[in-house]
């Protein structure tokens, strides 16, 4: 089993906003390295929790879980999965626990993928790992053409494919 978990609330926001208090442009390379960091208290408290209850677990950053993307800071898209760690490890029966929403670009920068981006590390890994199906666990009904708490006239789409 995989999972992917985002930031926990509004951990992004709060995150963003203290840049905001330091700097009102901060550097997009160094804002992906602050708000990649709630994505990995979530994994790291998540897979405590899993080993709590007697169950065999890993987590991965972005990184970790060899998610490859292109250097576009804070809007990066994924080009590559390596996913040897994730295979070895589902091999050994653990749960893989992943840090949605980021990844490394060619230079080992960190990069993030910007709103909806732990979907998207969901939905990469599904297809790069052959998986049957993945489910996406969220405080939205389905999938929109847009966020629909932002943009009123985000439609949903009632079918869609891994390649979508």
């Amino acid at each position: 089993m995989v999972v992917v978990v985002s930031a926990m609330g509004k951990t992004t926001d709060e995150l963003i906003k203290m840049a905001g208090k330091i700097t009102s442009s901060p550097d997009e390379r160094e804002l992906d390295m602050l708000i990649s960091t709630g994505e990995q208290v979530s994994i790291a408290l998540l897979t405590m929790a899993i080993h709590s209850l007697g169950w065999e677990a890993i987590s991965f950053t972005g990184m970790q879980a060899g998610i490859v993307t292109n250097a576009v800071h804070t809007r990066a898209k994924v080009t590559a999965i390596n996913h040897k760690k994730l295979k070895s490890a589902l091999e050994k029966g653990k749960i893989i626990i992943v840090a949605g929403f980021q990844g490394i670009d060619a230079n080992g920068d960190i990069t993030t993928l910007g709103r909806g981006g732990s979907d998207t590390t969901a939905i990469a890994l599904a297809a790069q790992l052959e998986a049957d199906g993945c489910e996406i666990y969220t405080d939205v009904d389905g999938v929109y053409t847009a966020d629909p708490r932002i943009v009123r006239t985000a439609r949903r789409i009632p079918i869609i494919s891994y390649d979508e």
